[in-house]
């Protein structure tokens, strides 16, 4: 994650009872800042109807959201995301791409986002190989969404709502940006 975002200029930890520390990380790259969770991948996520969670084998992942500096008071995201990290050990959540994920607030302080698409890896943060047989960990792209893009995602999929965003020129990034035209 370093070598493809460098040197993170904040961060703050968040402790959720009977899980391990999550961190977020903020990093500034012009006027894009993104955020980076750190300690979601330590335990390997579990399907919820495994009667046995195997210690070692596998999904991992770490979150990353992007968006646009200056625009709004982004940095009260990190217990948001701090939360969505802690989601696969305190409810047992296998957090995949497609999927939505709600923290039931706004991201942050007048964000028309309460939730976000979860994205295809694989773009700015390369994998990190992990020595068998632990899974890698993906670092999982996050899209804020607002309520309507969450309802029209559940009923039409995430493919749809990517398709209709792309389409519409909608920038993900812009932290203030309005729901896209959903007709």
């Amino acid at each position: 994650m370093l070598t493809a975002l460098g040197e993170p200029d904040a961060r703050a930890a968040v402790t959720f009872l009977g899980t391990d520390r999550v961190e977020v990380l903020r990093f500034r790259e012009g006027d894009i800042v993104r955020y980076a969770t750190l300690g979601m991948s330590a335990q390997p996520m579990a399907d919820p109807t495994a009667v046995i969670a195997d210690p070692v084998a596998g999904p991992r992942a770490e979150l990353v959201l992007s968006v646009r500096g200056g625009l709004a008071d982004t940095d009260k995201v990190l217990r948001p995301l701090a939360v969505l990290a802690a989601s696969p050990q305190v409810e047992g959540v296998v957090v995949t791409p497609g999927a939505s994920l709600d923290v039931g607030e706004p991201l942050w302080p007048g964000a028309p986002f309460t939730s976000v698409l979860v994205a295809e890896p694989g773009g700015l943060v390369e994998d990190l190989e992990l020595d068998e047989p632990m899974d890698p960990v993906r670092f999982l792209p996050l899209l804020p969404m607002t309520p309507n893009e969450a309802a029209w995602k559940r009923v039409h999929g995430a493919q749809e709502l990517q398709e209709r965003w792309l389409t519409r020129g909608t920038d993900l990034r812009d932290p203030v940006r309005a729901s896209v035209a959903l007709d």
